[in-house]
């Protein structure tokens, strides 16, 4: 395929997941170990987790757990500012059940919620020799385009809540992700983005955790975005991730297990 008709692809797929990204991280610059289900699945949304009440983290030991720079290797963190925040009356759905998924995907804190920080973890370019950006513009070789936009940028929501809310937090996600698996539309900021699908992934990690490859659409073009979800006592982090190479197909999309085997250590 030639180099502008790869450009071409690949930003017309990113278009529906950069909506989404944009506010999630703009502005400012197994499951667990029965892959995510309880003894009686997935599909009824509930949790394995005990229900005797979780400490909460202060704000200050919160900001403590968060990811800080050099905890993921190869990676760039920073903490997000208030361009970042999404309110949670600001998120809109079509589907009242799927709003706990897009809550997770924007990082707003559910109810009973005490304290939350932010972080956005972006892979390093790789300094390799190959063709630069401005080659890339210049249409010299798809082979350069992917190379060049094979980053995945992270953004991280840390929340500490009080309670049982924690565990009530992460059953409610699950459960409106088996929910809405076959699509919703989300509109923050006037701006809608149509989810198409969400098909769920295997992680490990904390208390309990769940991961899913949701699937956007804008103008006939598809893009995947990964979604991941850890609880850890009364804490819960949420990782939303985007990998522009991926939304041309030039590249296979993992989900950020380095970011999030870094977050669940620190929490631990």
């Amino acid at each position: 395929m030639r180099a502008t008709a790869v450009r071409r692809t690949a930003l017309a797929a990113s278009a529906a997941a950069l909506a989404l990204l944009a506010t999630a991280c703009g502005g400012s610059s197994d499951a667990d170990a029965k892959d995510g289900k309880d003894e009686k699945g997935a599909a009824n949304g509930s949790s394995s987790a005990p229900k005797a009440p979780a400490k909460a983290l202060t704000a200050a030991e919160l900001e403590k757990a968060a990811l800080a720079q050099g905890d993921v290797k190869g990676t760039k963190i920073t903490k997000t500012g208030p361009a970042d925040e999404v309110p949670a009356d600001g998120v809109k759905v079509d589907k009242e059940a799927c709003l706990p998924v897009a809550h997770a995907m924007y990082g707003v804190a559910q109810k009973g919620a005490l304290a939350t920080t932010k972080r956005r973890v972006i892979d390093e370019p790789k300094t390799d020799g190959k063709k630069s950006l401005e080659d890339v513009a210049k249409g010299e070789g798809a082979d350069a385009f992917k190379d060049a936009f094979n980053l995945t940028s992270t953004f991280v929501a840390l929340h500490s809540y009080e309670g049982t809310a924690g565990p009530d937090a992460f059953t409610a996600l699950k459960k409106a992700a088996v929910d809405c698996a076959g699509g919703f539309t989300a509109t923050v900021a006037g701006t809608p983005t149509k989810v198409v699908s969400m098909a769920e992934e295997k992680i490990t990690g904390g208390d309990e955790a769940v991961a899913w490859t949701v699937t956007s659409e804008s103008d006939g073009a598809t893009a995947p975005v990964k979604l991941v979800a850890l609880r850890k006592g009364g804490s819960v982090a949420t990782f939303f991730a985007f990998n522009l190479a991926a939304a041309g197909g030039d590249v296979k999309f993992e989900l950020p297990t380095a970011v999030v085997a870094a977050q669940d250590k620190k929490l631990a």
